[in-house]
């Protein structure tokens, strides 16, 4: 039995899930979100918690068991605290700055770059080297977060670039000069 898949997803305060199916909503005071999932999966109301169960042990079954109990919880999770990802700008005269609901980068290109984000996710500039994303979509967030930073990746040599704030980024040697033969 998956050790994630097993667990009951409780249910907080003000959180409704609505279970047809295979089709999971939840709305909470961060959104609302809905989740079609696999239809070999079993999913059970009673009210104070969500259970995920499976009809046998098939190798896909088991994977989509763990699978579908977490996409259910971050759904919960999301409506109710929600996700968000903080990006650092590292580099002279790089920088980021809000532009409209979006974000516009000067990273080093000769033209800006801009961002705007998908629905339902929102993006602060608080400083011009940090970008913050936030959102009730787990996925979403990521997503454009990834995005933001593939603008112009942190480089290895002077560490130049987008990353994410907990991203530690591994520092090389530059080219040494050759002594004399």
């Amino acid at each position: 039995m998956s050790r994630i898949g097993k667990q009951p997803i409780p249910i907080p305060a003000g959180v409704k899930i609505a279970v047809t199916g295979s089709n999971v909503k939840v709305e909470g005071p961060k959104g609302k979100l809905e989740l079609t999932a696999h239809p070999n999966m079993k999913i059970e109301s009673d009210g104070k918690s969500l259970k995920v169960t499976r009809p046998d042990d098939v190798r896909q079954n088991r994977a989509l068991h763990g699978l579908t109990r977490a996409l259910i919880n971050n759904m919960v999770v999301g409506v109710t605290t929600g996700y968000s990802k903080k990006l650092k700008i590292e580099g002279v005269g790089f920088q980021a700055a809000a532009k409209g609901k979006g974000v516009e980068l000067t990273v080093g290109y000769a033209n800006r770059i801009v961002h705007n984000p998908p629905e339902g996710i929102t993006v602060a500039v608080p400083d011009p080297t940090t970008i913050i994303v936030t959102g009730a979509d787990k996925q979403k967030v990521g997503q454009f977060a990834a995005e933001i930073r593939a603008s112009r990746k942190p480089e290895p040599y002077k560490g130049k670039g987008v990353r994410y704030e907990t991203e530690v980024v591994r520092r090389k040697e530059g080219k040494s000069f050759a002594a004399g033969k």
